[in-house]
Formats: structure tokens, sequence, C-alpha cells
């Protein structure tokens, strides 16, 4: 991703609805990891950007630590107080068998070599240990969005799982995120001339968010949206 685009997701990403409402669902997997446990553990955010969600990590308890290749993304990291490493994700600074949960939001799609990345991320999982990942949906979706942010590739829920299970993890959960909105996504992406990352008054933003958080309460999950999760164990 190039900087001015990593400078944008770090000014957007406390306060942009695409941003809040992903975190959410972070912290709805996170609460309920660390409840299957004594306590939560040992936690490995990859591509962590500024550090949003590595910040959900700590606030559940877990032992954080953001990860990202990109000095401008790391430096903004540890200004906020994180745990923080410049890594590339195909070759993680980390011994095997160290982390209790690893994140990789907006990862895969960016690496040609997105094997590499499930592979690191199994290494570093302790067995039992969990992966929650997130990409963008669906290649009809392509636009000059993903290209403008650095996108290599969008997924179907066969190709991640593929990708997801040759590196040795066992899927245990594939979800849609984003679905009531996907017609606008769709017909806003057939004339983007760019990212669209940026700012958007208040009152837009909040009903863009009530919309997405409407999704807790229907049965949607099973359609297509414009971001897939998938939620991964390293088998004992």
């Amino acid at each position: 991703m190039e900087i001015t685009e990593i400078r944008r997701l770090i000014d957007l990403e406390d306060t942009h609805w695409w941003f809040r409402e992903r975190r959410a669902v972070l912290r709805a997997e996170v609460r309920g990891l660390g409840q299957a446990r004594s306590r939560p553990g040992r936690a490995l955010d990859i591509g962590a950007a500024g550090g949003g969600n590595t910040r959900v990590l700590a606030e559940a308890g877990w032992d954080a630590t953001a990860a990202d290749p990109s000095e401008e993304a790391a430096g903004a990291a540890r200004a906020r107080g994180l745990t923080t490493v410049r890594a590339d994700a195909r070759a993680l600074p980390f011994e095997p068998s160290s982390m209790d949960l690893v994140t990789a939001f907006d990862v895969l799609e960016h690496v040609q070599e997105d094997y590499l990345v499930a592979e690191e991320i199994a290494r570093v999982l302790r067995p039992g240990g969990h992966a929650l990942i997130a990409v963008p949906c669906d290649m009809t979706l392509w636009s000059a969005h993903d290209a403008a942010v650095g996108h290599v590739r969008r997924y179907g829920r066969d190709s991640l799982t593929v990708v997801v299970e040759r590196a040795g993890l066992e899927v245990e959960r594939v979800w849609s995120w984003n679905v009531l909105l996907r017609p606008f996504v769709a017909m806003h992406r057939r004339r983007s001339a760019g990212s669209d990352l940026r700012r958007m008054p208040a009152l837009v933003n909040a009903g863009l968010s009530a919309v997405v958080r409407a999704e807790r309460y229907l049965p949607v999950r099973s359609l297509k949206g414009v971001t897939l999760f998938l939620r991964a164990r390293l088998r004992r």
C-alpha cells in the first residue's frame, strides 16, 4: 500500500464507520475466545496499521503486539503506546508456537504469495491457537479502489478456505460482513476512480454504521457481502 493510503488509513481508523464496525466484530470474537480460556494469552495483529485492532486485543486482556511492514504505520502504533514490530507477514520475527491468537485483517489480499502469510500464521500459533482473518470478497466487486490500495485479489469462500487449510489450519467458520450495503458498494465501485478512504459527513458516517450494525441481528452471514471473515484453529 502506498504511503499516502497508509496515512489516510491511520487518520480514519478511529472514526470511519468501516473500521469502527469491523472492530466491533473483532471485539465480539476475541471476547468469546477469551472466555473459552482460563485467561487471554499472547496475540499478534498482522498488518496492524495504526493499531486500531491491536488496541481491541489489549483492551480484552490479551498480551498484544502490532506488526506492520510500513515504518509509518509501525511508528503510529508505537506512538499510541502499543508493543510494535516492523515485520513482513511472509517472514514473521517470532518463534514457532509462540502465539495464542493471530489476527490478519486486510492482509492476504495485498500479498502475491498469500499462502506464505497463511503458513506463517500457522507456524507462530500454538496448538489450539486461533486465527481471525478478514479479506475483501468477490472479484466481481473489483474496482479502481482495489488497485489504489494495493490489492492483488478479492476472495471467495472457497479460495480463502483453500489457502488457510493448506497452511495446516482447521477452518471453524467463514461468514460475510457488510451484506446490506453490498448493492450500494457495487454501484459506487463501478463509478470509482480511486481509493474510497476518505472522511465523510458525520450523519452519513453514523447512518452507514447503523446499517452495518443491524447485521448483528439479521440472518445474512451466509449471503454475499463486501468482506469475508474467517476463524481457524491450529490442530492440537
